[in-house]
C-alpha cells in the first residue's frame, strides 16, 4: 500500500452520529443547496415575461427562450470544468467560498439588465458560480463523512434542501407578481421577474462570513500532503477510470436532457391552458406560480423518496432504473394530457414529472463521489456535472423550443406539450440503454494510490 493510501486513509473520519459541529457543516452546505436551486429554477418561470418587457419581437421570442435557458448552462458547464481543477487544486473550502462571491455579483447583475443580451450575460456568471459551488459542496460534504451510510444519508438528505429553492422560487415570483405595484422599482422598472432575481442575493452575505470559517476536507489535506506528483486529468480516460468517467458523462447528460428539454419548459404552458387564457394576466402569472408549487411539492418527493430508498440499494444500476422505467411512461403522455385538458392536470404532471426526474438528480449526487480517488474526485465529478449535464445535457433546453415551432398543433401550447413528450422519450430511453455499461463502485470512497 503506497504512502497516498495510508495518508488519505489516515484522515479523521466521520462518526457513526452527528454531532452539534456535522450539523453545522451540513446546514451552511444546504443553505448554499437551496439557493442553487432557486438560481437554476428561477429562469424558466421569469424568462417569458422577462422577454416580453424586454421587448423581444414575436419572430424571435422561441429562439430567445432557447438561448436563455441553455447559453447560460453551457457556460457555466465550461467554467465548471475549469473549477474541477482548481477544487483538486486549492481545496473545496476556497472554491465554496469564491464561488459564492461570483454568484452574489451576478445575481444583482441579472435583475438589473436592461436587455435581453444583458440578461443573457449575466445569467452566465451566475450559473457559473452555481457549478463551481455545487461540485465543491457534493466533494466537500462526501468527504466529510466517509463511512458509507452516514455518507449516503448526508448527501441524500442534504440534496433534499434543493426542493426548498423551488418553493423560494414559487414563493418569490408570486409575491412579486401579487406586490409588483408596491415596492421600490429596480432600474426604472416594477417587473415583477426583476423583484424575483434579486431573492438570489440575500442569503450571500451570510453564507460568505460562515464558508470563509470551515475546516478544509481532511481528505484532501491528506492527499496533498502525500501525492507529490502533477495531477493529470488525462487519468480519467486511462484504462482504470475511462468506463466510469465516460458512462457517468452520459447518464449526466440525459438527467440533465430530462430536466431542461422538459420540466424546465411546463411554465410557459400555463398561459396557453383552456381554463388560464380567459384570465387577466396578473392571474394567468399567479396561475404559472400556484403550478411551480406543484413542481416544488414534487422535487421534495423525489429527493426525500430517494434519500429513503438509498441506504438499502444493493445495486447502483437497478437503484437509476427504478425511477427511469416508470418516467418513460408518465412523463410524456402526461404533459400531452395536460396540455388539453386544463391547469389540473398539469399540476398532477408536474409534480410526478418532477419526482421522478428529481430522484435521479439525488442518485447522480450519491453515486458520482464514489467513482474517482481523491485527488481526481472533484475533477471527476466536474467533468460529469458540467461537460454531461451543464454542457451537452443542457442543449435540450434549447432544442425543444425548436422542435415545437416545428410541429403541427391546434395552437403553441399542444405544439410545446408535443415537443416536450418526444425529447422526454427519446432521453429516458437513452439514459435506461447507458445504464447497461454503469460501473459499481465500492461503499467505501476511492482513494490514491502511488
Amino acid at each position: 500500500m503506497g504512502t497516498a493510501t495510508a495518508a488519505a486513509r489516515s484522515a479523521p473520519t466521520a462518526p457513526t452520529r452527528f454531532s452539534r459541529r456535522d450539523w453545522l457543516l451540513c446546514s451552511v452546505v444546504g443553505l448554499g443547496f437551496v439557493f442553487d436551486s432557486f438560481e437554476i429554477l428561477v429562469m424558466p418561470v421569469t424568462v417569458r415575461p422577462a422577454l416580453l418587457s424586454l421587448g423581444v419581437p414575436r419572430a424571435t421570442f422561441n429562439t430567445w427562450v432557447g438561448v436563455l435557458l441553455y447559453v447560460p448552462a453551457i457556460t457555466a458547464g465550461l467554467f465548471g470544468l475549469m473549477g474541477g481543477y482548481l477544487l483538486d487544486r486549492f481545496g473545496r473550502r476556497r472554491i465554496l467560498v469564491w464561488s459564492l462571491l461570483l454568484y452574489c455579483f451576478a445575481t444583482a447583475g441579472a435583475a438589473t439588465a436592461s436587455s435581453p443580451l444583458a440578461l443573457l450575460l449575466w445569467r452566465c456568471a451566475t450559473l457559473s458560480g452555481v457549478a463551481l459551488e455545487f461540485v465543491a459542496a457534493l466533494t466537500y460534504l462526501a468527504e466529510l463523512f466517509p463511512e458509507a451510510p452516514l455518507r449516503e444519508r448526508v448527501l441524500g438528505f442534504s440534496q433534499a434542501l434543493y426542493a426548498v429553492g423551488n418553493f423560494v422560487v414559487t414563493a418569490a415570483y408570486y409575491t412579486a407578481v401579487t406586490l409588483a405595484a408596491q415596492l421600490p422599482a429596480i432600474n426604472g422598472h416594477q417587473d415583477a421577474w426583476r423583484y424575483t432575481l434579486a431573492v438570489g442575493v440575500i442569503p450571500a452575505i451570510p453564507l460568505m462570513m460562515i464558508r470563509s470559517r470551515l475546516p478544509e476536507s481532511p481528505m484532501w489535506l491528506a492527499s496533498r500532503t502525500a501525492v507529490r506528483r502533477p495531477l493529470h486529468l488525462a487519468a480519467l480516460l486511462g484504462p482504470p477510470l475511462r468506463r466510469s468517467t465516460l458512462t457517468a458523462v452520459a447518464i449526466t447528460a440525459f438527467v440533465y436532457a430530462g430536466a431542461y428539454g422538459v420540466l424546465q419548459q411546463a411554465p410557459r404552458l400555463v398561459p396557453g391552458l383552456p381554463d388560464v387564457r380567459v384570465l387577466s394576466p396578473r392571474a394567468q402569472e399567479q396561475t404559472v406560480s400556484v403550478v411551480h408549487l406543484f413542481s416544488s411539492l414534487g422535487d421534495l418527493a423525489g429527493r426525500c423518496l430517494f434519500a429513503l430508498v438509498v441506504v438499502s440499494a444493493t445495486e447502483q444500476r437497478r437503484l437509476l432504473r427504478a425511477f427511469l422505467v416508470p418516467a418513460i411512461v408518465v412523463i410524456p403522455f402526461s404533459f400531452l394530457y395536460a396540455s388539453t385538458s386544463g391547469v389540473t392536470a398539469l399540476k398532477m404532471a408536474t409534480f410526478a414529472a418532477t419526482m421522478l426526474l428529481t430522484a435521479q438528480f439525488s442518485f447522480l449526487g450519491n453515486y458520482l463521489p464514489r467513482l474517482f480517488p481523491t485527488s481526481l474526485r472533484g475533477s471527476g465529478e466536474s467533468v460529469a456535472i458540467n461537460f454531461g449535464g451543464r454542457v451537452l445535457g443542457t442543449s435540450a433546453a434549447f432544442v425543444t423550443p425548436q422542435v415545437a415551432a416545428l410541429l403541427d398543433g391546434p395552437d403553441p401550447t399542444v405544439q410545446l406539450a408535443r415537443a416536450m413528450a418526444g425529447v422526454a422519450i427519446v432521453v429516458l430511453l437513452a439514459g435506461l440503454t447507458a445504464t447497461h455499461w454503469m460501473s459499481e463502485p465500492a461503499k467505501q470512497l476511492p482513494v490514491d494510490e502511488d
